[in-house]
């Protein structure tokens, strides 16, 4: 047998153990009781939760929305606060135009693309719905720039149904926690419709949301002043 030539790399024979692949330990799963308690909490300590975005009827909570992807709520309030003041429908909209919105919308991130979004979603909604925002999943996905987790928002807020719209403060508190592990927010979402008690589901959302934003936060949560840090099962939690 020639030699091996220098610099090639050699590569693992059967006499080569392999390292053990590393496994994530999964969160042992909250038990009915824990979740039921964990609302209870919630619900005794904020019982009308807001959601941060303004808006004053249906279409400009759709639009509110669309415009808060990838940015701040504060931010977004900042831009729409003066524009819904004189444009709050769609119609309204369209007579604005796009260069005018995409004027009003600039310190927003992906302000061109959401201009477009909106103006094609508002011709949308005065062709095939009377301008009006339609209560079902399926139409309002079918807008320009409108996703499941948009939709999820509006019907929550705009009809009250108990849909959960998972952002990404909510996907980190419901990993976190334990309280509904998923690989995505469709997995998320499913998981807390799952476990959440009806009665809990029109606010659970907001819980959530507000929760992940003030106290369970990415970086430095604040674990001492959390509702639910006794039934939290991240092993990191500071108490």
């Amino acid at each position: 047998m020639g030699r091996r030539q220098a610099g090639s790399v050699k590569k693992p024979g059967r006499g080569v153990p392999k390292k053990p692949a590393s496994r994530t330990k999964r969160v042992k799963p909250w038990g009915p009781a824990e979740v039921e308690e964990a609302f209870r909490r919630f619900a005794k300590a904020n019982p009308e939760p807001r959601g941060e975005l303004e808006h004053i009827n249906p279409y400009t909570l759709l639009v509110a929305v669309v415009l808060s992807a990838q940015a701040t709520d504060a931010g977004v309030n900042k831009a729409t606060r003066p524009l819904f003041a004189k444009v709050d429908t769609p119609q309204k909209m369209l007579a604005l135009g796009e260069d005018r919105l995409r004027d009003a919308i600039k310190t927003i991130g992906l302000y061109r693309n959401k201009a477009k979004n909106v103006i094609a979603l508002s011709e949308r909604l005065v062709a095939e719905h009377g301008g009006q925002v339609p209560r079902s999943r399926e139409a309002l996905e079918a807008l320009p720039g409108v996703g499941r987790k948009t939709a999820n928002v509006v019907l929550n807020i705009a009809f009250g149904e108990p849909t959960i719209a998972v952002d990404t403060h909510l996907f980190r508190v419901a990993n976190r926690t334990g309280l509904a592990p998923g690989k995505t927010p469709r997995e998320v979402e499913d998981g807390l419709l799952r476990v959440i008690p009806d009665r809990y589901k029109h606010h659970a959302h907001h819980w959530l949301i507000l929760h992940g934003r003030y106290v369970c936060k990415a970086r430095v949560p604040d674990c001492p002043k959390c509702l639910i840090n006794d039934l939290c099962r991240w092993p990191e939690k500071r108490i």
